[in-house]
This record gives structure tokens, C-alpha cells and sequence, in this order.
């Protein structure tokens, strides 16, 4: 039984309740960009309702319309029966509308607590530090948010800032919950706390919109979902009655066909004997002495993709750091085509052949303030045609980033307006496509489908395949098993920051990955082979 039908068998919706937020022919237009047109949107006490749709589509736009960022240009926000007009964010949140977004605004220098008082008129003057402490204990437990009030941001696992931002966002009273992307950063323990949160919430005649593209959470965890494309309404259907093809062909406007990609086509090159990237026995620690990686030894072979499965925070992202040359070892060795290039900078990794698509796209792939131009040649301004000598051409690099955005498929209204205005399934496919045009030799992609929708990650992954018949290396970290099992030659598992086993993936198991993620060596490295 869903969570509307557990509230109303409790009473807590007495026939002819309006919803809790009606949105009526919402219109939202940008240069060159039709984002939303005619959008109806209800969303009753008591649901979690599900918003679907290709990046693009339209969803974060409409929610900014909701929370108040945006203003639209035709269409009405209904709040409890009455009509509203929000000029700020303050005002949707005076309203009861409260917003996570997919990028966390904590401080991280601040405590817990001192996160949740920060900016709220009702913390009050003059409290101590222990005081505020106290104070957010009682929220959280209020709230059923385990959360630690004493503890620095900068300290939490992602999944703890997450709880952060929402008992931050509900302690301002917010009555419709907004999740943007909640789980794509998560655990799949964390998620379930997650879940468990949520439906608390809502069992108390409140509602969450719920925006994601894990179809298989997404018919978990929702009442309802609405899908839209192309800034469009497509429909809204109880989620008993989708199935994930059903959705996917909703979304894209076609059928997904989900192959395996590991086959390779006939002319395709072959997987060499001598690898093109070595790791051997790499050590890495923080600025206090703590051990990131432990002895780490991989080896890549071009022709390949070798994934690397593991529950975030185990080592992932130094490692896709110490493989692309941003990151220092402090011992060990790394070659790359039997070249030692141990202590050598991300510019001769670039060099020798070596892209990298980061985990965190917005702040390690992206320069968010400059250009779609500027960031689509990035890796190439000192190279012809966009440089000859010391002269940089303009024109040159614009037709290059076309060129990078035709491939890409992104859709760009304004090469010259800043990169941080496309949608994040947009930024990834263009750092993808930047980066793929210098991985010569290897491609390192860090987390590549994180926010991407169904559409575009089997495009994401086709590119992977592309380069790996080429005869390209490819390292892929995902959290995502069957992603890994569905691309990868090969299988390393990390945990705590060294490798439990390499496996073959036409033999692996996900019984047997899973347990190496929980801490497990494989038998076969335990025995030394």
C-alpha cells in the first residue's frame, strides 16, 4: 500500500483536500532555450512523487520556478488551494518548500550545528556552543535525522552532510521536500536510511518530490511519477502501474536497448599482453599521515576496461588522481608504455595520451565562470588550430568546440555564456567528449553516468566502447555493479584504499564482488596468485 493510501486510512486527508502544490500551464523560456512549456504538476499530502526525464528535459528549471529562483513566464504556483507568487527563495520557503540540491550548500568549515542555525531567524542571540549543540540534537531526534551536532562538516561522509541538508532544510518548516539526485552520492546502506527518512516524513501528511534517473529506485520509493521531455508534460501514472522499459521509452521517446558491451565488433583491436598503465605497489597518504592507498599494483592493458567497484570514499577518487598525475605518490611506481613516469605532472600524463573525466565534473572538470568555449578547448588552447605559436584564435576554438559539442550532443544556445548554465548531464557529456579526444592511450573516468539519465548513460558508455575498440586503455570507477559488469574486461575491488581482488568479469559473481567491497580478499590474492 503507498504512502498516500497509509495517510488517508489514518485520516490525514479528509476528502476534497487540495494538494499540497499545484502547478498550472508553467512556462519558462531562456535565450535560444524553451525549458518549460505548459507544465501541469500536482503533488498530494502524504506522496513521494517521482520526476523523471532526460537531462535537459526540463526538471531542474521547474523546480527552480518552485523554490523561487526563477520567476515564470506564464502559468500559476498553487499552494493549499491559494495561488502564490514566489519572489526569492524566501518566499518558497516561508510557504513550506524546501530544497536538497544535488551539490550540498553546507559550510564545511562549520559545524553541524552551526550549519543548521546559520541564517535562521528563530536561532536565538547570544547561545553557546554547547547550547546549539543541544538544540540540534533535539531537531534531529524530533525529526528521526541521526545526525552528529558537534561534528565539522568537512569530517561527514556524503551521506551524513546529506541528513545535514535535510534536517537543515526541515527545520525551516518545509512541508514539500525537493531531492535532487539524493541517492547518487549515496551508499546503497545510506540510500536505505534515506528511504526510511522519507516515508517518515510523508506518513505525517507532508510530501517529497523526488528527482532522479535510478529507475529501479525511482519505482521503489515513489507513489506517483511524472515524466517529462523536451520541457513538456509526457504524463503522470501511479508507479504500480510502470515498469523501467515502460519509463526509459517515456523519457527518451524510444526504446532503450540495453546490450551487453563487452562484445567486441569484428575489426575491433585486441586486448594486448603488455599493459599500457602499471601500478606497482603505489602508497598514498593525506597531509596527517593517513593511509589513502595501501599498496596499490593494477595493471591496464590497451583494448580493455578494467573497473574498479567499491563503496564510495574507499580510494577511488586518489586513485583516478594518482592515474591521471594529479596526485603525488609517496611510494611506488607508475609507468605508463614502460615509461617511469612516478612524480611527473597531469600535464605529462595529457601528454603521453592520458584523459580524465573526474569524478566531481563542476569543480575538477570545469572552470563553472568561463565560456562553453573556453572549457570545451581547455585541454587543447596550446596546440594548433586553436594556437599557432603564441597566438590564440578565437575562431579556431569555437569551431572546435562545435565540433566537441556536435559529438557530444549537446545542444548549445550560446557558446560564449558560462558553462555552469548547462544542465549537469550536459557538462558531463562535454568533459566526456573533451577528454576522450586526448586519451590516445588511456581514459580514466571517475563515476562518468552519476546524474546522467538512462538516454544518455548507454550513450556514455558507447563512447567507452568506441575507444576501447580503437585500441585505447579505459579505467572505469562506479559504484554501479551492473554498469561494471555490463562494460568491464576485468574487476579490481577497493576497500579502505587497497585492492581485495582482480577478477575476470566473464567469470565474476556479484555475491563475490560484493563480499571484496565489504572488506573480503579474494581467495586467489590471499593465496598469493
Amino acid at each position: 500500500m503507498g504512502q498516500v493510501a497509509e495517510a488517508e486510512n489514518q485520516g490525514k486527508l479528509p476528502p476534497g483536500t487540495p494538494p499540497i502544490v499545484l502547478l498550472k500551464g508553467i512556462a519558462k523560456s531562456f535565450p535560444g532555450v524553451l525549458a518549460n512549456q505548459d507544465i501541469d504538476l500536482d503533488v498530494k499530502p502524504g506522496e513521494i512523487h517521482a520526476l523523471l526525464g532526460e537531462n535537459g528535459a526540463g526538471k531542474s528549471t521547474l523546480m527552480n520556478i518552485l523554490t523561487g529562483i526563477y520567476q515564470p513566464d506564464a502559468g500559476e504556483i498553487i499552494i493549499d488551494g491559494y495561488r502564490q507568487i514566489f519572489d526569492s527563495p524566501v518566499d518558497a520557503i516561508a510557504a513550506g518548500i524546501g530544497m536538497v540540491h544535488q551539490h550540498f550548500k553546507l559550510v564545511k568549515a562549520f559545524t553541524v550545528a552551526e550549519n543548521i542555525h546559520l541564517g535562521w531567524q528563530r536561532t536565538p542571540r547570544l547561545l553557546k556552543a554547547g547550547d546549539l549543540s543541544d538544540r540540534t540534537a533535539d531537531l534531529a531526534a524530533t525529526l528521526s535525522l541521526a545526525v552528529r551536532p558537534d561534528a565539522r562538516v568537512d569530517e561527514l561522509s556524503t551521506g551524513e552532510q546529506q541528513r545535514v541538508e535535510i534536517l537543515r532544510v526541515l527545520t525551516r518548516d518545509a512541508r514539500v521536500l525537493i531531492l535532487d539526485e539524493p541517492t547518487a552520492v549515496l551508499t546503497p546502506a545510506e540510500a536505505r536510511d534515506l528511504f526510511k527518512t522519507l516515508k517518515a516524513f510523508v506518513a505525517r501528511g507532508n510530501a517529497v518530490i523526488f528527482i532522479s534517473h535510478k529507475l529501479d529506485e525511482v519505482l521503489e520509493i515513489s507513489d506517483r511519477i511524472t515524466v517529462l521531455r523536451g520541457g513538456r508534460k509526457v504524463t503522470t501514472e501511479r508507479t504500480e502501474d510502470c515498469s523501467e522499459p515502460m519509463l526509459a521509452k517515456l523519457m527518451v521517446g524510444h526504446e532503450i536497448v540495453l546490450n551487453d558491451m563487452r562484445a567486441r565488433k569484428a575489426g575491433a583491436a585486441p586486448i594486448t599482453d603488455t599493459p599500457v598503465l602499471t601500478l606497482s605497489d603505489v602508497v598514498v597518504r593525506d597531509a596527517g599521515g593517513r593511509v589513502l592507498l595501501d599498496h596499490v599494483s593494477l595493471d591496464l592493458k590497451a583494448g580493455e576496461i578494467l573497473g574498479i567497484a567499491g563503496v564510495a570514499g574507499n580510494g577511488q577518487k586518489e586513485l583516478s588522481q594518482v592515474l591521471s598525475g594529479m596526485r603525488a605518490v609517496q611510494s611506488g611506481k607508475i609507468m605508463l608504455g614502460g615509461t617511469d613516469c612516478t612524480g611527473r605532472d597531469a600535464a605529462s600524463f595529457a601528454a603521453f595520451g592520458v584523459g580524465h573525466i573526474p569524478e566531481d565534473r563542476l569543480q575538477s572538470g570545469l572552470a563553472p565562470g568561463l565560456s562553453i568555449t573556453d572549457n570545451a578547448v581547455l585541454r587543447e588552447y596550446g596546440r594548433p588550430p586553436v594556437s599557432v605559436g603564441q597566438h590564440y584564435r578565437p575562431a579556431q576554438a569555437l569551431a572546435l568546440a562545435r565540433t566537441i559539442a556536435d559529438a557530444a550532443a549537446v545542444r548549445v544556445p550560446d557558446f560564449f555564456m558560462p558553462v555552469g548554465n548547462l544542465s549537469g548531464g550536459n557538462q558531463q557529456r562535454l568533459v566526456a567528449r573533451r577528454e576522450m579526444r586526448i586519451a590516445s592511450k588511456v581514459l580514466i573516468a571517475a563515476y562518468p553516468s552519476r546524474g546522467l539519465d538512462v538516454g544518455a548513460i548507454n550513450t556514455m558508455m558507447r563512447y567507452f566502447v568506441e575507444l576501447r575498440d580503437e585500441g585505447v586503455g579505459v579505467i572505469l570507477i562506479s559504484e554501479e555493479l551492473e554498469e561494471l559488469l555490463n562494460l568491464s574486461d576485468r574487476i579490481a575491488v577497493l576497500f579502505q584504499g587497497a585492492i581485495m581482488g582482480v577478477v575476470e568479469t566473464s567469470a565474476a559473481s556479484i555475491e563475490a564482488i560484493g563480499m571484496m567491497m565489504g572488506g573480503q580478499r579474494d581467495t586467489a590474492q590471499k593465496a598469493g596468485i
